[in-house]
């Protein structure tokens, strides 16, 4: 069966990259180059809960296309980052860096601004196409922050946010009519040096994983049924082997972490930042309840990832998972299969800045 995966770029000229995968010859080649504004690469993009449109972080703006087919993708609208006065101006670093589509109406769409003047996230309405519409709410986080992932409960009423620059993980509460937040809190992480970069949450809601960057360690948090907030248990797993973050002081940035299809296993990864040193990917068992069971490996990457090494499990199976780079420029697909993985397709794309996430459309 053929399916087909969208990747952006760190970097302009903006384009969306359509690649296609063959399950059954384990080929991947590229079908499409569509070009999008050159000036809005979209480093993170999603899909709305109908992949009938992409929205992507790009540069200085919140952009929206139209999917009509895996090689029909139509540029809709873009629209500035909200929040601080200054994020806008082009002598600030701030950046539009994540975005995350609500699967439950009002599907609004949850975006956030990272480096300085990012203390706030902005929330978009969308039409009925599903296509971006107006900025609703610029909901607070701290004059220190920088969010650079975030994830809803299974119900969409709590949103989990992982708070670089400020060090922290908040919870909001989501009006399930507006869709619009209130902050409920936020809690500090475990060491001044982790930096949470990345959140998951089991679907029974009882336990989150906070992927550190700076720590390049996985923590373990339980759900306080009653205020909500993400309680720490003590409980942390290397992303990088032993003795490496002391041998090679900053030289890991732990990326991304996703749950599997199945929601039994849980992929992570870290990056280095010298091409003579590999990143890692992590994968772990998930029990009934959303406790991890045990670390069952911790594979080199083909390279230090770049600014990426982005996993993206495909969202039909615990089988296939794309992994992108943007040192060299290129996506990969492994398979997953008696607890043991193997990368089972390459394919090199020497575009600028080629390599960030990659979305399943089928």
């Amino acid at each position: 069966m053929l399916h087909h995966l969208m990747i952006g770029t760190w970097t302009p000229p903006g384009a969306i990259f359509t690649v296609e995968f063959d399950d059954e010859k384990l080929t991947l080649k590229l079908v499409k180059r569509t070009a999008i504004p050159q000036d809005e690469p979209i480093s993170w993009m999603t899909f709305d809960h109908s992949k009938k449109n992409i929205y992507g972080a790009s540069m200085k703006k919140w952009s929206s296309y139209t999917v009509k087919s895996p090689t029909e993708i139509e540029h809709y609208a873009s629209h500035e980052i909200g929040g601080h006065p200054s994020a806008t101006s082009a002598e600030s670093n701030t950046r539009a860096i994540f975005l995350l589509a609500a699967q439950k109406p009002p599907y609004n769409v949850y975006c956030n601004p990272f480096y300085k003047f990012a203390g706030y996230g902005n929330i978009f309405s969308v039409h009925k196409s599903g296509a971006l519409k107006e900025n609703i709410q610029d909901y607070e986080y701290c004059p220190e922050s920088a969010i650079h992932g975030m994830v809803f409960d299974s119900s969409e009423k709590y949103l989990y946010s992982a708070d670089m620059w400020a060090n922290k993980i908040w919870t909001h509460k989501k009006d399930l009519e507006t869709g619009t937040l209130t902050t409920v809190g936020s809690v500090d992480a475990p060491d001044p040096g982790d930096h949470p970069r990345w959140v998951e949450l089991h679907p029974d809601g009882h336990y989150l994983y906070a992927l550190m960057e700076g720590g390049n360690r996985l923590g373990v948090y339980l759900i306080d049924e009653k205020t909500h907030l993400p309680v720490f248990t003590q409980i942390t797993y290397p992303l990088i082997p032993p003795g490496m973050g002391t041998s090679f002081p900053k030289m890991y940035r732990s990326d991304v972490v996703f749950l599997s299809h199945s929601k039994t296993y849980l992929f992570a990864t870290a990056r280095s930042n010298s091409p003579s040193l590999t990143g890692y990917i992590s994968v772990f068992k998930i029990g009934p309840t959303g406790n991890i069971e045990r670390q069952i490996c911790m594979n080199p990457t083909p390279t230090s990832g770049g600014h990426s090494n982005a996993v993206s499990p495909c969202d039909w199976s615990d089988e296939w998972l794309a992994l992108t780079d943007d040192e060299k420029g290129f996506v990969e697909i492994y398979r997953w299969r008696d607890e043991f993985l193997g990368r089972v397709a390459h394919l090199d794309i020497p575009e600028p800045g080629f390599g960030m996430n990659a979305i399943w459309y089928d």
